[in-house]
């Protein structure tokens, strides 16, 4: 946040989780008065699109920039532009819906009997 294009910047966001040492109100007041162009951002607590995020952030360490063997910060920027021009050729969307209904039929699935569970030893 010292230095450019952060420190020059009229606005700064950051993402947050809402981890123990970074949520609530002292937070956004600690780092706003530290960084006065900054907008902390935190989502939701169960933020499942945060995780996904962090999936892509995973594949990209494991498919494009492994092994780390650059000589130069452009061969860094070329890798990482091609490998996102081919998982958007490959990335298919998914409309994932998962109903009480649906968690109430998978529950029934698994339900087990008492009297037929082996008794521990």
């Amino acid at each position: 946040m010292t230095q450019p294009p952060y420190r020059d910047a009229r606005r700064v966001f950051w993402i947050m989780d809402n981890g123990s040492s970074h949520r609530g109100p002292p937070c956004v007041r600690r780092l706003t008065h530290a960084f006065p162009n900054l907008i902390p951002v935190h989502g939701p607590v169960h933020a499942s699109w945060l995780n996904q995020i962090e999936i892509y952030f995973s594949i990209v360490q494991r498919k494009a920039l492994t092994p780390n063997d650059f000589s130069c910060i452009e061969e860094v920027a070329e890798r990482l532009l091609r490998f996102q021009e081919y998982y958007e050729r490959m990335a298919t969307p998914f409309d994932w819906r998962f109903t009480r209904a649906d968690l109430a039929r998978l529950t029934r699935k698994f339900a087990v009997e008492p009297s037929s569970l082996p008794l521990a030893a």
